[in-house]
């Protein structure tokens, strides 16, 4: 076992550091299109290492400093060792190898679950999202920085790579605990299938199923992207329980809805969709709908009669 204490156990003295100009630029070039933070600046952060731009040690005295505060920290091993692995993943990048940061775990007896997801966050820092989520929604770790995970995954993957938020919260299927990290979620699983949306939204108590719900419809009627008529024929049909048929007759009637360009048509077909005959006998009718409404209305009077 070495002792991480001494810096030269950690950084060998044949290993050159990897922070010249141009890496330094492409992390901060990473930073900036993170929003202004790393996975390890936060790592950093939620240990209580938080000295002004500690990464990344850009010289040699700055790496010998980085090494002490994580020594001194008071925190446990395991996380002081995560900090100096991911370090020298970045000495590995230079070098095109993985051997300075294999030696280190195995010299020091890192838990493969450390070395997994500080791996992970890694590639999360250098936007090569496809390669972290084989790391970070690995089955033996667990949901930490789940938010912020799903967060970037899918404000910042490329196109063609959409889907990697979605399957980072199946895989590790983590309880959210903001807001934000909520909507972002419902919004990728919207675009991908309404249905799905919709079942996901049911597991919610009542005031954020109301919430996601809105977000659902705002979507299937095109609202933002002036393209109303996009799901809104399909949605119409979908098999609502009472409240979201509540909640959809409120929203075209009186809600945000009720500006879209067709919202009567379209509460006039849900209606006859839910078999609502009743209701649909007391529209006035219009040229399009006037002769489905007078069969309706025949119809009602003849079962009267």
């Amino acid at each position: 076992m070495i002792n991480y204490n001494e810096f030269h156990q950690v950084f060998p003295a044949e290993l050159q550091s990897p922070y010249d100009r141009q890496l330094q630029n492409d992390i901060d070039s990473h930073r900036k299109e993170l929003d202004g933070i790393l996975f390890v600046d936060r790592v950093l952060k939620a240990l209580g290492i938080t000295k002004a731009k500690t990464y990344p040690p850009k010289t040699d005295a700055a790496l010998k400093q980085f090494h002490q505060h994580v020594c001194e920290a008071n925190i446990a091993t395991h996380h002081k060792l995560s900090l100096f692995y991911y370090i020298l993943l970045d000495f590995d990048l230079v070098n095109g190898t993985s051997s300075a940061c294999n030696r280190f775990a195995m010299a020091s007896g890192m838990p493969s679950n450390y070395q997994l997801f500080m791996t992970g966050l890694w590639h999360m820092d250098r936007a090569d999202f496809s390669a972290a989520i084989e790391y970070v929604a690995h089955p033996c770790l667990g949901a930490d920085f789940a938010d912020d995970i799903l967060m970037t995954l899918v404000r910042h993957a490329p196109a063609g790579e959409q889907n990697l938020a979605l399957a980072y919260f199946y895989s590790v299927q983590p309880i959210l605990k903001s807001t934000a990290a909520l909507e972002l979620l419902f919004a990728s699983m919207v675009q991908t299938s309404a249905t799905e949306a919709l079942l996901f939204s049911r597991t919610f108590p009542e005031p954020t199923r109301e919430l996601l719900f809105q977000q659902l419809l705002k979507h299937a009627f095109g609202q933002g992207r002036g393209d109303e008529a996009s799901q809104a024929g399909e949605f119409l049909f979908f098999p609502f329980d009472t409240i979201e048929d509540a909640w959809l007759e409120q929203y075209l009637s009186s809600g945000d809805g009720r500006s879209l360009k067709k919202a009567k048509d379209m509460l006039l077909v849900r209606r006859i969709a839910c078999d609502k005959f009743a209701e649909v006998g007391k529209y006035r009718a219009n040229s399009q709908w006037a002769a489905v409404l007078d069969g309706i209305r025949g119809g009602l009077d003849g079962t009267v009669e």
